[in-house]
């Protein structure tokens, strides 16, 4: 059974009208991922229909009996009781091989591992079963597209276009990867946006005078920092530069260091190994460093009882910006060089713009400022300043917003490999796009009737040293004496950074071309066969879905109720608590059901018999204050 979303077959009769044309804005993020969309009042944020709330958390788990895959919030709780099987960071992985991820791979509570058929990166389930990182954003992208019906009211069907947004320093294979997962979840990418530039785009909206910005986003996996200049509504990028493997992971990871060392040294227990310890430590890391943007120390703890470990310890901020202080510097080195490739000084600059969920903390803020001379601007919220900013394009896009024109740029430079194993590079890096370029080559030997041709992506001028995309041949070249025939290799990169490569023989005019196809993701068979494999498995996915998404929800009641029984049987009425513990009964049984609405029933069943118990945890202002949340939420907060 496929794991990926239902795919409707329109009918002439039931397909959305032109003017019905929704485009979303989505963040792809590595921790959370957002929607907006571009209405009547300008971009927003779209929140959850059942109150959740704007965060989607980036993570995905697959239950090991085979059930549906779990999203969101509910994948992020699971992760402390399943964490091989729970997976977060996908973005970090995404095309990319194995071979590549050496430092992530040994604090990662699951299993990386390449295909048996390519240098692909796949995640181990367990012996049997594997999943891409492709896979993973494809469930998440889903479960945004689905928010975003819920939150809009409409069909499903009706969502399907949106505007994704990328790490400017993401090369081809990665965005090709991120366009493969929209299409198993059922979306065309009509555009897209690095993250930076979204990001002006959405404090740009409203700026008359001509500016300069720089755009610093530092995010849960990834760094980019551009410079813009926006001016009558035009957002040009004069350059950009990054790292996909630095990002708020990355000082997480320095306090689970030193609490894995500690526990090493104070209890002789190892934790490298054990993945559900490990999990546990990076969600308290992370609440940690939270913690420590305002407040001068916080509490990290691990409670491991399987292990007979019981470990806490306090971290001050002064000894947590001493570990982050080498990270942050690598964010003002490429700060550096964006400035270098822009040719301009700090003085240059009129605005510095904060951009992501890691620019929180003091020390990063402190950093830009002492580096541009001045304080950085974020009275847009970091977390959603990328999704509103491609719901600006999404308007653009889709008609609703007309003066406005985006200029982007390429992060890096694209050539082929010549003869001797350097880079001709074709189209160098920061050349705006939609561009085009072309080279000529000819042949090294008589008669030479093929040429084979390397595309590379990369700064270093041997190929070896850079990301080989591809390669194709250009063949039926007439024999010639060598360095005769004249071949015009063309380089086309569209507005999303897509790549297409044409070599063409002017004597003869053989031609041969190549759509870049990634060494690092899925191809398009696989692709083809996933979304095949969703369309007929459509409606079981989808019951198998409802039944977990259900089933989640009513463990957590369950939970939060069975903590609080002792005092539902001192306070309620005997029929109340009848009602209760019949209620709870009812629910032990729940996993058998395979009813969507009959399990629903039992959830409901359940909330109203426990709002008694609910009231009874709250005082009378604070029902008052909370009168709209659900059972779950109340219990919830005194769970």
């Amino acid at each position: 059974m496929s794991d990926f979303p239902s795919l409707t077959v329109l009918g002439q009769d039931d397909a959305p009208t032109p003017d019905e044309t929704i485009v979303l804005g989505i963040d792809l993020g590595t921790t959370n991922t957002l929607v907006a969309v571009y209405d009547a009042g300008g971009p927003r944020v779209l929140t959850a229909a059942d109150g959740t709330g704007a965060l989607l958390p980036s993570v995905v788990s697959w239950p090991a009996d085979g059930g549906a895959p779990v999203i969101g919030q509910n994948a992020l709780d699971r992760a402390k009781v399943d964490p091989t099987r729970t997976i977060h960071s996908a973005k970090r992985f995404i095309g990319k091989s194995a071979d590549e991820l050496d430092m992530e791979v040994a604090r990662l509570p699951y299993q990386i591992v390449n295909a048996a058929d390519r240098e692909v990166a796949m995640i181990a389930l367990d012996d049997k079963r594997l999943v891409s990182p492709t896979e993973v954003s494809a469930q998440i992208l889903s479960e945004a597209r689905r928010r975003a019906a819920e939150s809009l009211k409409k069909p499903i069907e009706q969502i399907t276009k949106a505007v994704i947004t990328v790490p400017a320093y993401f090369d081809d294979a990665q965005r090709s990867a991120t366009r493969d997962a929209a299409k198993l979840a059922g979306l065309e990418v009509v555009r897209m946006v690095n993250e930076p530039t979204a990001a002006a785009m959405a404090y740009g909206l409203d700026r008359k005078e001509a500016e300069r910005v720089v755009v610093y986003d530092f995010g849960g996996g990834t760094f980019d920092v551009s410079i813009l200049q926006l001016e009558g509504g035009v957002f040009r990028v004069l350059a950009t530069a990054g790292d996909t493997y630095l990002g708020g992971d990355d000082l997480d990871r320095t306090i689970m260091d030193f609490a894995v060392e500690q526990i090493r040294e104070k209890h002789n227990i190892d934790l490298s190994g054990n993945a559900a310890a490990l999990s546990a430590l990076r969600a308290a890391a992370e609440k940690c460093k939270i913690d420590l943007s305002d407040a001068e120390e916080a509490e990290v703890a691990l409670s491991a009882p399987e292990l007979g470990l019981f470990w806490r310890t306090t971290i001050g901020w002064r000894q947590f910006q001493e570990w982050a202080t080498p990270i942050v510097k690598r964010t003002l080195d490429c700060c550096v060089q964006v400035m270098r490739d822009a040719e301009m000084k700090a003085d240059d600059v009129d605005e510095i713009v904060l951009v992501g969920g890691s620019t929180r903390v003091p020390l990063v803020k402190a950093a830009v400022a002492q580096l541009f001379q001045r304080p950085a601007n974020d009275s847009l919220d970091p977390d959603r300043v990328v999704a509103l900013g491609a719901a600006v394009q999404a308007g653009v896009l889709g008609g609703k917003v007309n003066d406005l024109l985006l200029l982007d740029v390429t992060p890096l430079s694209l050539g082929v490999e010549a003869f001797g194993g350097t880079v001709n590079k074709i189209i160098p890096r920061n050349t705006q796009i939609p561009a085009q370029a072309q080279d000529g080559f000819t042949t090294q030997v008589d008669g030479q009737t093929a040429i084979v041709f390397k595309v590379v992506q990369g700064e270093r001028e041997m190929a070896s040293d850079c990301r080989e995309l591809g390669e194709f041949t250009l063949r039926s070249i007439p024999p010639m004496p060598a360095g005769l025939p004249q071949v015009a290799v063309q380089f086309t990169l569209d507005a999303n950074g897509m790549l297409k490569v044409k070599a063409r023989e002017q004597r003869s005019d053989v031609t041969a071309e190549i759509e870049i196809q990634p060494r690092h993701g899925l191809t398009d068979a696989e692709v083809e066969a996933m979304l095949s494999d969703a369309w007929e498995n459509a409606e079981a996915d989808m019951t198998t879905r409802q039944l977990a998404d259900t089933l989640s929800q009513l463990e957590n009641v369950v939970r939060a109720v069975s903590k609080h029984l002792d005092l539902a049987e001192d306070n309620l009425s005997d029929d109340a608590f009848e009602a209760l513990h019949v209620a709870l009964e009812a629910a032990d049984t729940a996993a058998r059901i395979s009813d969507p609405k009959e399990l629903k029933e039992v959830l409901d069943t359940l909330e109203n018999a426990s709002l008694p118990l609910a009231e009874i945890l709250m005082s009378d202002v604070a029902v008052q204050a909370v009168k709209d949340k659900n059972v779950q939420d109340l219990l919830g907060d005194k769970a």
